[in-house]
This record gives structure tokens, C-alpha cells and sequence, in this order.
């Protein structure tokens, strides 16, 4: 038996999913492998395993790439926001994927009205004070601006309930459009809105490495 190449030795461990188990040269299919999806979630679609209102969730738009698995999805993004979501039924990287602790940044552009001025991009970087508490420090970039409306980078670690929303209204703008680009050190790359894809093995390792743990 070998596990990624080496040959495995009494006490050895390995991860259904993440490391390469063979038998003989044959590798094992093992019953409850673990299942890492990338979507890139259209507007008007939930961020749950199911809804009581029947409205699409992002778990029915990867039911064809799961293989009978219940995954789940990393994280939340609003029914009118886009982007990355991350799904799988690998539990313990869920939780550090999500937990702030762990620090893993989140990336997002985000169209607003009207331009920001230079004074509130600042305080979106220090942090802004909320209902439930500080946001912490962001990373904020001017991207453009088009007529009353512009479009800003934000790179943030924390993880509070419609926090980018939250914080431009509250300084006193409307978010247009809110698309998510990268989870730690994955990116959308070229996939198409409402598009899945499976994670590869090193891209599953990566996002370990990104909470402190090697897989």
C-alpha cells in the first residue's frame, strides 16, 4: 500500500480525498471520500443545503459533481451576491476555512453608489464599527469609477453577516453588485457564472496550508 508514491508503514495516516492511496497499483475509491467543489454562484440563488421557500440553492447546481455525497456550502454569500463558494463534506476544513481565527482573506469586488471619498475608504480599512462589533482592518483598492458609480477591491478576514453590505451602508452607500473572486489562495479563474468545477488534489492542500494545517 502506498499513499502519495511513499510506501505506507504501520501508524501512517491518510486523508480520502486529499492524499493518493493505491493497493497493488490500483487506487482505492474509498466509501465517504471527501468531495471539494468550486461554484461560481449566480445572483438569485441561496447559500444553503435547502430552502424552505424553494427557491435554488447552490447545492442543487453541484448535485451532477458531488457523487451522491451530501456536501455543503464554506461560508455564505447573499442571494443577490456572485462569486466563489466553496462546498464540500470535509468539516474540519470548513471550519477553518471560516473560522476567523484562521485568518484565511476573502476577496471581493464590489460596485457602489456614489464614489467613495478617500476619507471612508480609509475607515473601510481600519475597520468599521457595526451593530455586532468592529470589522477589523481591510485591504481597500479604488478599482474605477464610472460616472456616480465605482468599483472597489476588498480583501477582508473576518466573517460577520453581510459585513461589505453592512459597512458601505453605513458609511453611507448602496452596494450595486458584490462578486466574490477568491477564498485564500483560490480564485474563479475563467469559471463561468453558474459554472462547477472539482478541486485538484494540490488546490485542496493549499487551502489547509492557508489555515496553518499540512494535509
Amino acid at each position: 500500500m502506498t499513499v502519495d508514491g511513499r510506501m505506507a508503514t504501520l501508524g501512517d495516516r491518510a486523508r480520502p480525498g486529499v492524499d493518493s492511496i493505491e493497493v497493488d497499483g490500483v487506487a482505492l475509491d474509498l466509501p465517504g471520500e471527501l468531495v471539494y467543489i468550486a461554484l461560481n454562484k449566480p445572483a438569485g440563488v441561496v447559500s444553503t443545503a435547502s430552502d424552505p421557500e424553494g427557491r435554488p440553492t447552490v447545492t442543487e447546481l453541484v448535485s451532477d459533481m458531488s457523487g451522491g455525497r451530501r456536501v455543503f456550502p464554506v461560508g455564505r454569500l447573499d442571494m443577490d451576491s456572485t462569486g466563489l463558494i466553496l462546498l464540500t463534506n470535509d468539516g474540519f476544513l470548513a471550519y477553518r476555512l471560516t473560522h476567523p481565527a484562521f485568518g484565511v482573506p476573502r476577496e471581493y469586488i464590489v460596485e457602489v453608489t456614489p464614489v467613495p471619498r478617500r476619507a471612508d475608504l480609509a475607515s473601510l480599512r481600519r475597520g468599521v464599527n457595526l451593530e455586532d462589533g468592529d470589522t477589523g482592518p481591510a485591504r481597500v483598492s479604488l478599482l474605477s469609477k464610472d460616472g456616480g458609480r465605482a468599483r472597489v477591491d476588498m480583501i477582508i478576514h473576518s466573517g460577520r453577516k453581510r459585513q461589505i453590505r453592512r459597512s458601505f451602508e453605513t458609511l453611507g452607500y448602496a452596494v450595486v453588485t458584490l462578486n466574490r473572486v477568491r477564498i485564500g489562495g483560490l480564485g474563479l479563474g475563467n469559471l463561468r457564472q453558474g459554472r462547477a468545477r472539482t478541486l485538484q488534489r494540490d488546490e485542496v492542500r493549499n487551502l489547509y496550508r492557508q489555515t496553518g494545517f499540512e494535509a
